[in-house]
């Protein structure tokens, strides 16, 4: 697989990551090692997890199938600190000292003592200057060798980068995570031009529209997808509107035009959009991964892209 910078980085990733978001829950630890070893083989290093999946679980997953198939030195471990549990209720916490010890808890969990990629979950209460000194704190200590930021809006990104970019002293931020596919173009008005302004690879979570852009639910919610999942029902709902079965039916036209599946034309059309980095891909099975895998050499036509981009949309300002 083809590798990709990350921003003005050193950092070199495979241009797919592999979401680990479902492991543990609708994602056993069998099929977990089959993804990952697949992933792996297929020259895949990317692996994006964060310490609230599954509440740690999903973590723990990894580390064992990484200490049973895996070199860790093959891998580029990215996790994400800042959502803890209190009162049964996961809440934004970032912190200096919850940061700093949730990753203590994802190294253990991970059964490493750095991790490629650390990024602060979402925006939070604390003091933004706070939650960055964590990030310089964690570099200088060799826990994490990278950092970045997890659904930060523009304003958000081009703070927080800003500021970091202000003292030499301090690490700078690599990578911007965000939503981002053909039903979620949102990122195109402010994130992406700053990432691109200052330096930052972008990493799309959810390229295929949270699973409404294979085309699954066209004809209803089946009975074994994450829109019949009681904890992830209310993720998919949003996306099943008018308005995305127009997107989603023009992915489907332009499948069986170039002998292709609509999960593989939304993962090119995300995969090549300007800015992007790496998109962040969550199959369920090792079957669905092969499909993602599959299209590594190939290229949307000009005028598919710029076809979808009108019936998302409009164009991308970037291209």
């Amino acid at each position: 697989m083809k590798r990709r910078i990350a921003g003005s980085t050193g950092l070199r990733v495979s241009r797919l990551g592999l979401g680990t978001l479902t492991w543990g829950r609708s994602v056993n630890r069998p099929a977990a090692r089959e993804l990952l070893r697949t992933f792996v083989e297929a020259g895949g290093n990317l692996i994006d997890t964060a310490a609230a999946y599954g509440s740690g679980s999903t973590e723990e997953m990894i580390g064992e199938i990484i200490m049973r198939d895996l070199s860790r030195d093959d891998l580029v471990i990215a996790t994400k600190s800042g959502f803890v549990h209190e009162g049964g209720q996961r809440v934004m916490d970032t912190s200096r000292s919850t940061m700093l010890r949730e990753l203590d808890e994802s190294l253990r969990r991970l059964r490493t003592d750095h991790v490629d990629l650390w990024q602060v979950h979402a925006w939070g209460e604390a003091p933004l200057e706070e939650t960055l000194a964590a990030f310089d704190l964690a570099v200088s200590q060799g826990k994490a060798r990278y950092v970045g930021l997890s659904n930060f809006v523009g304003w958000q990104t081009a703070q927080a980068a800003t500021w970091q970019k202000a003292d030499p002293n301090r690490t700078p931020i690599a990578t911007a995570q965000i939503e981002y596919s053909l039903l979620a173009r949102r990122s195109e008005i402010e994130v992406i031009p700053a990432a691109r302004a200052l330096g930052l690879g972008v990493l799309p979570w959810s390229p295929l529209g949270r699973g409404v852009l294979t085309g699954k639910y066209r004809t209803g919610t089946p009975r074994d997808s994450r829109g019949a999942d009681e904890h992830l029902e209310w993720f998919i709902e949003p996306y099943l509107e008018t308005r995305s079965r127009a997107v989603v039916e023009s992915v489907v036209r332009a499948a069986e035009g170039l002998d292709l599946t609509p999960a593989q034309v939304a993962l090119l059309w995300i995969r090549d959009a300007p800015g992007v980095t790496a998109p962040l891909v969550g199959p369920r099975t090792a079957d669905q991964l092969r499909e993602l895998l599959a299209v590594e050499d190939r290229e949307l036509p000009g005028e598919i892209v710029d076809a979808l981009d009108d019936v998302s949309g409009g164009p991308n300002p970037g291209r």
